[in-house]
């Protein structure tokens, strides 16, 4: 099973467990309430910290071993630097980076004394550990020694003088671990337990948190005129589905929705283009962009949070049997536009042409966002780092790209220029679906647009981001759920009531 964390709030009096973490400035100075339960603390860390050189230099720590006068065995000191600089503090990765220095199996009290720790600080320092717990294990029958390192504390406390504000902080943060560690756990799933079906099944399980859920089986993606999502999947065995999720929490049932929509091909062979085999596992994570909007949906309906909000996925398998679209096939779009088949590899851009088009015209949302695992060209261009970012909005460009940078999922917006799309014109269609090595990216991002119309849209290539992620301080998942806390985040600033 993944790991989870079991934290609460607490107040200082209550502080009981034998691991202590005391989180301190550069000056190293405990408050009452510390040296109070603990007399002889403050000597203790200024003792040890002057024989290991310790400033309290932001995430850097000390762990000493209690002493006589103290019913504690273990005492970490976790500095956060110098109290001017605190506004600069990584919260999230202040917390996330503390758990691997934590006792497994242990109970342990984390206290936050100092009035510049505010309830927000504290609640994304609780949001740091709880993504850096998660640890996708559900199919391991044996447990290494070597993985012991990989536990968890029992339990941990996080201790505060203003516990109520600091629960209600987190009450806000915690859907969004969820969220994050829900998409993480669908990108993880294996392709022969995650296919299109099942996972429009896990996406069901959002109904009991108030999102109406509405599943297209094949019989209707047909009847809609959905002939590009299902000409990816018709060479599968596994029938293709378009789960639509709404939630409605504006006060005014009317408000225009905002809308997310996500790639979800279950595992990508590359169809008859196949591709090499090399790797090729990886391809069960294709369907990164629907896992964020199943997990950013969870997040939205789980905090309450005052929008009418959309999620559309698209959830396809692309395999290459003798019924699967073939390189100079012709598929019409449910928009009515046709689309030379050049390569079966360029699948995603197909999916999300008939779901674009499908949100756009039945819903007219205020904007659209879509994600999807789109292009290698994109780490090519931006590694990991970032995720590729296309746009017909420059308003909704600035936000994005400000709230990437406050939570870590960073954006870098990229060109679209006339020149790139004509790339993808046709000599026997409306388009085809790829317009060669050059401006890979971009040529996909316009094929998009073309489905779009005059709303206002953002197209998220998050090839590099959302699988194969590397270890950071809030992730140690090769799945990262990428997206979650950024459209969170986006819709919190600026799009509720």
């Amino acid at each position: 099973m993944s790991l989870s964390l079991k934290l609460s709030i607490a107040d200082l009096s209550s502080s009981t467990a034998p691991s202590l973490v005391v989180v301190v400035d550069d000056a190293l100075t405990l408050g009452k309430a510390t040296c109070g339960l603990f007399p002889s603390l403050q000597a203790l860390i200024k003792r040890v910290a002057e024989t290991e050189k310790f400033k309290g230099k932001a995430q850097s720590s000390i762990t000493i071993l209690g002493d006589s006068e103290s019913r504690l065995e273990r005492i970490i000191v976790l500095g956060t630097g110098a109290a001017a600089e605190r506004g600069k503090l990584n919260w999230l990765n202040l917390g996330g980076g503390l758990l691997s220095k934590l006792p497994n199996g242990s109970d342990v009290d984390i206290i936050f004394e100092d009035e510049n720790f505010s309830p927000a600080n504290i609640a994304d320092f609780a949001l740091g550990l709880q993504l850096k717990a998660y640890n996708f294990e559900q199919y391991k029958t044996k447990k290494k020694e070597a993985d012991v390192s990989e536990g968890l504390p029992s339990s941990i406390s996080l201790m505060s003088s203003d516990k109520n504000a600091v629960r209600k902080a987190w009450k806000q943060r915690e859907p969004v671990a969820e969220g994050v560690n829900l998409a993480r756990t669908l990108v993880n799933e294996p392709p022969n337990i995650l296919y299109p079906v099942e996972f429009a099944n896990r996406a069901g399980k959002l109904e009991k948190l108030g999102v109406e859920i509405e599943e297209l089986d094949e019989k209707q993606l047909k009847k809609l005129g959905m002939k590009a999502l299902l000409g990816v999947g018709q060479g599968s065995t596994k029938d293709s589905r378009v789960v639509i999720m709404r939630w409605n929490g504006s006060s005014d049932a009317k408000a225009q929705p905002i809308a997310f929509v996500g790639k979800g091909v279950t595992f990508d062979t590359g169809g008859i283009s196949i591709k090499p085999s090399a790797s090729m596992e990886d391809m069960k994570g294709d369907m990164g962009g629907a896992a964020c909007v199943v997990g950013l949906m969870h997040s939205l309906s789980s905090r309450k949070a005052k929008v009418n909000a959309i999620g559309i996925i698209g959830l396809v398998e692309n395999m290459p049997d003798g019924n699967a679209i073939r390189p100079g096939d012709i598929l019409t779009s449910m928009s009515g536009q046709t689309i030379e088949i050049i390569n079966t590899d360029a699948e995603g851009r197909l999916v999300l042409a008939d779901i674009l088009h499908h949100v756009n015209t039945e819903f007219k949302p205020k904007f659209i966002v879509d994600l999807a695992t789109l292009t290698g060209a994109i780490l090519v261009a931006l590694g990991q780092e970032y995720a590729g970012m296309f746009s017909n909005n420059d308003e909704l460009c600035e936000r994005l790209t400000k709230i990437g940078e406050t939570t870590g999922e960073k954006v870098w917006r990229m060109p679209l220029c006339p020149a790139f799309d004509k790339m993808i014109d046709s000599r026997f269609a409306d388009m085809k679906n790829t317009g060669g090595r050059f401006a890979g990216s971009s040529t996909a991002a316009h094929f998009l647009q073309r489905f779009i119309g005059e709303t206002p849209w953002i197209h998220l290539d998050v090839a590099g981001t959302a699988m194969a992620s590397p270890n950071t301080d809030t992730n140690r998942s090769w799945g990262s759920g990428w997206g979650v806390r950024l459209l969170n985040q986006l819709v919190a600033d600026y799009y509720e009531d």
